[in-house]
């Protein structure tokens, strides 16, 4: 089967998030799947199958180390490029519909690929006893937690805002503690190279802490966009992993994309 690794989020080589793509993977089954995303160690591996829905152009199931996800925003940008670059054609003209376990995701074709983020599964407030487990996990104070919300549109992301970008670059969280908790921090930059640092701790999927995620970008924006941070702004991720992720959040008539650059680093073949 035909190989990609993308490369998602940075206009710099090797900056961004890499995803493993394996096309025409019909015939791949689950135990396969999850061994070859254990193997490859990335924080996605995806595997682009024939559609099942009516209007999608593709079917893409999703993969971490750990299981697998019914969305992710940097495999859906990575995915849409390999398929795109592979020689796919998507039925109506600038844009791709993504079927995945979330349901139909449209991804915009323009200066940049882009996602429309899907609905949340779960939002609003965070009961108090969470809010101080996850202080103690991050190792700040309670008070230190200017805000917090669900933001879960499918990985099950809780989002939480810090005074700034230098306190959420600082985080030195205990991951042992962290049980099923996938936390997104957020701080703002007073005068930095975007608008907000991000950084998305997720142990339960196989990895600390993942370099540059869309779904939590798109989360966050559902949250936060138009109201304490612009309608659109460019976040900052993966600094102190030394990436140099830049995700591109903008609300379009009350819709959130979420965009990021792609590039390929990697093609072949692959046999599972």
């Amino acid at each position: 089967m035909r190989f990609s690794q993308v490369d998602v989020f940075s206009s710099e080589p090797l900056l961004g998030n890499p995803v493993a793509v394996v096309h025409d993977a019909d015939g791949v089954d689950e135990e396969a799947m999850a061994a070859f995303a254990r193997w490859t160690n990335l924080s996605e591996t995806t595997f682009l199958l024939a559609p099942t829905q009516p209007g999608a152009d593709y079917r893409l199931r999703i993969w971490t180390p750990g299981g697998e996800l019914p969305f992710a925003g940097h495999p859906t940008l990575g995915s849409a490029h390999a398929w795109l670059e592979a020689g796919g054609v998507p039925a109506a003209d600038g844009v791709v519909v993504q079927e995945c376990g979330a349901g139909l995701v449209q991804v915009r074709r323009d200066e940049r690929l882009a996602f429309a983020a899907p609905p949340l599964t779960r939002a609003g407030a965070v009961d108090e006893a969470d809010l101080v487990r996850i202080a103690a996990v991050l190792g700040v104070d309670r008070a230190d937690l200017l805000d917090a919300a669900w933001i879960d549109n499918g990985p099950g992301w809780v989002g939480v805002l810090l005074p700034h970008a230098d306190a959420v670059l600082a985080l030195d969280p205990d991951f042992a503690a962290f049980g099923d908790l996938k936390i997104g921090v957020v701080g703002e930059y007073a005068d930095g190279p975007a608008a907000v640092e991000v950084r998305a701790f997720c142990p339960g999927y196989g990895m600390p802490e993942d370099p540059v995620t869309g779904s939590l970008n798109a989360g966050v924006g559902q949250w936060l966009a138009g109201g304490r941070l612009p309608a659109s702004y460019v976040a900052s991720q993966g600094t102190a992993l030394g990436r140099r992720g830049r995700v591109h959040v903008e609300t379009v008539a009350g819709q959130i994309w979420v965009g990021g650059d792609t590039r390929t680093t990697i093609t072949g073949s692959v046999g599972i």
